[in-house]
């Protein structure tokens, strides 16, 4: 066995193989802490000869006895990956992905296994690290090794690889991975942060980067690795002339047409061409042929934004297609956005529910409840094309994810807004930055249902092209420039600063002075976009009538079981009675739902009044439960009463009590008296006119109807529950 380690964040970290899976092409065993994941690497024999991509496949999976759990559900065994397993597949697969040779088309898996978990050190940022050492050391061609961490910033220091314990305090949550010499991929939240702040955390993050290649280099330097050699790229340079000499002429004119579904057309036509004209001396080279078409047309794309600085659609590298915004555009839904950038547009739609509609998320370290989720939908006619529908995919989860993050830093704090919210975009057209187009469209659904958002986020995707010195870094880009570009760098956020961001690169990275001058750009953009939004929605508007209402109540802790009563009788009791969903959480947040407001406000007073400490002056409505011969009791909250003396139900001299009031009556009470042992004194009077020339009696003493041990009169004892 062969092991490294060094510390990182006060803890160690280990790199360790030669014991598990040792029949993998690489394996290794990465441990910070008590977190540990074992990641394999394998590659198949035969190439794939059919394909034109690399088929690599990215699978991270979580047990749940890594963390001393039995997985929930019927089954008690792990099921679908849930989306944190997706999102950290992606995390792992994105920065490896443009490391391998062009030409490797062997089926590559790269399968990480978390193990073992303290709680506090994440395995996600262990898989980037591990799915590099193994394939560094494996047989496997790879331009690495990299590696992965997470960048917090705790009272305005960064902290690498935080603990879920310093995440509580953090602003930021960024995962960075990189080379030796730069930054490849970025993914993360934060609270608002300036591009100085943003540069500043990646300027951070490269030096444990750093380190954590040395490590892996050093693991390497002890084990004796043989790479298989990389297949040899047979070009037809004879054919490839010919066909070039055919097309050349026109691939021109086919980039500079700005509309993408025309433009495919003419790309299309340069593919039948091509294909007619050789099918008889090259019958079987239609997929070469195409690869030397689309390669010139790559060149020419990119030359000509580097050149002319004129895009394929007309625009300068720094204009916004033209925006046109609608909300409200369904009648029954709570809130709804319809947003079109170009040829990209997403129906956004918001609803509205009540904490129990939170998401229960079972995971190996804990379980908790997510109050705001978005999702994303990208069905086959969005791009114009029939395809496969089923579940949910990588892509769509990831997009959503970025999304819901962008989102999650405007949204109101839920002790203001009690509301689970969950915000669906389905993307209807796409050409470029969808996911962006969500975080726009969700942001201006927000405000169409009436929620108190904290203001507008926008999204804008930047893109990149570069040719040794020459670059070019593009504002708001098509599929095209995100397909034949080196860059696809996402950023959201406010007027305020970013709140969310996604960094892919295709190429083996670029500098800070180049990452600012993209981040200064996108700023631009993205408050060009706000300015639109604003102009169009400036503010909350009115909720939905087929909103539920919600009102929420703090209550202590201690007030909680009395709330529910025995067998949940008082809480059940309070639903019958107001037609209200009522929930409790443990720290004694009560929310009230309804659709109608009154019925809300009405269980509101209810709940008070059950869990409120009483004070004499307080005013309520309640209910005569009885009659003495001294008094009536009030029922002025379920379960609790106190009395009424005869002498406080009307300014005039009481004889009988049921001369003014009956069981069942509904009366309004002032409290003007709580004794040392907390009952309660009552009066109607005081809130009645006092007639004309009324002289005030002498007062009473209130306990000469009340025996030694603590009864009034001769009835039955007061409860107090």
């Amino acid at each position: 066995m062969k092991k490294v380690e060094m510390k990182l964040n006060g803890s160690t970290l280990s790199i360790e193989t030669g014991h598990v899976a040792r029949q993998s092409a690489g394996s290794v065993i990465v441990t910070h802490g008590e977190t540990s994941v074992l990641v394999a690497v394998n590659a198949a024999k035969e190439m794939r000869e059919d394909i034109d991509f690399f088929p690599l496949q990215v699978e991270y999976r979580e047990r749940h006895y890594a963390g001393g759990k039995i997985p929930g559900g019927f089954f008690k065994r792990e099921a679908r990956p849930s989306e944190n397993e997706i999102l950290t597949s992606r995390l792992t697969d994105r920065p490896i992905r443009p490391l391998f040779p062009k030409s490797f088309k062997y089926e590559t898996q790269v399968i990480i296994t978390a193990m073992s978990s303290d709680g506090e050190n994440m395995a996600d940022v262990l898989a980037g690290v591990g799915a590099s050492a193994a394939l560094t050391i494996s047989d496997i061609p790879f331009n690495g090794p990299i590696a992965t961490v997470r960048v917090g910033r705790v009272e305005g220091d960064f902290v690498a690889n935080p603990t879920r314990q310093q995440m509580e305090d953090s602003d930021m949550e960024i995962i960075v991975s990189g080379n030796d010499k730069t930054i490849v991929m970025v993914e993360g939240e934060a609270e608002l942060i300036s591009e100085k702040e943003f540069i500043d955390a990646m300027k951070f993050a490269h030096k444990p980067i750093k380190e954590l290649i040395e490590l892996q280099n050093e693991l390497a330097s002890q084990l004796e690795i043989n790479k298989r050699p990389i297949p040899e790229d047979n070009e037809n340079s004879d054919l490839k002339n010919k066909v070039l000499d055919l097309v050349s002429n026109k691939v021109d004119s086919a980039i500079k047409v700005a509309d993408k579904s025309e433009r495919e057309v003419a790309i299309s036509d340069l593919h039948k061409e091509a294909k007619e004209a050789f099918d008889e001396s090259h019958p079987d080279s239609e997929k070469e042929i195409k690869g030397y078409i689309d390669d010139k047309l790559k060149s020419a794309f990119r030359e000509q934004i580097l050149t002319d600085k004129v895009r394929s659609d007309g625009r300068s590298t720094t204009d916004i297609r033209p925006i046109s915004i609608d909300t409200g555009v369904f009648a029954r839904t709570h809130g709804s956005a319809l947003f079109t950038r170009g040829e990209t547009q997403a129906i956004v739609v918001l609803t509205m529910g009540t904490p129990r509609d939170e998401q229960i998320i079972d995971s190996m370290d804990d379980d908790y409840k997510k109050k705001f989720m978005l999702h994303y939908n990208f069905p086959p006619y969005c791009v114009g094309e029939v395809g496969r529908i089923g579940f949910t995919s990588r892509r769509e989860v990831g997009h959503g994810n970025l999304a819901e993050r962008a989102i999650k830093q405007i949204l109101p704090e839920y002790e203001d807004f009690p509301y689970t919210i969950r915000i669906v975009s389905e993307i209807t057209e796409s050409n470029g930055s969808s996911s962006m187009a969500s975080v726009c469209g969700g942001s201006l659904a927000l405000m169409n249902a009436g929620a108190p958002s904290k203001g507008h986020v926008a999204g804008i995707a930047m893109g990149l092209i570069k040719d040794g010195d020459r670059y070019a870094v593009l504002s708001d880009i098509l599929g095209a420039e995100d397909h034949l570009g080196d860059m696809d760098f996402k950023v959201a956020g406010t007027k305020d600063g970013i709140s969310a961001i996604q960094l892919d690169l295709k190429i083996d990275g670029i500098s800070f002075e180049l990452m600012e001058e993209a981040l200064e750009q996108a700023r631009e953009g993205r408050n060009h976009i706000l300015d639109i939004m604003y102009e169009a929605v400036p503010e909350p508007m009115e909720m939905s009538a087929y909103s539920p209402k919600i009102l929420s109540l703090q209550i202590a802790q201690e007030k909680i079981g009395g709330l529910i009563g025995p067998g949940g009788k008082t809480i059940k009791k309070i639903i019958a009675d107001t037609e209200c969903d009522v929930n409790v959480d443990d720290d004694g947040i009560v929310t009230v739902a309804s659709l109608d407001l009154k019925r809300c406000e009405e269980a509101l007073e209810i709940i008070k009044g059950i869990t409120l400490e009483p004070e004499a002056g307080m005013e309520f409505d309640g209910t005569i439960t009885r009659l003495m011969t001294f008094g009536a009791f009030v029922e002025f909250a379920p379960g609790r009463e106190g009395l009424i003396h005869i002498s406080e139900l009307e300014w005039n001299r009481v004889d009988k009590v049921e001369d003014v009031v009956k069981t069942g009556d509904k009366v309004r009470v002032k409290l003007i008296k709580v004794d040392d042992q907390g009952r309660l004194d009552f009066s109607r009077k005081a809130l009645l006119e006092k007639p004309e020339g009324y002289v005030e009696r002498p007062p009473r003493d209130r306990n000469s109807g009340r025996n030694n041990k603590g009864n009034r009169g001769r009835g039955k004892p007061f409860k107090r529950r």
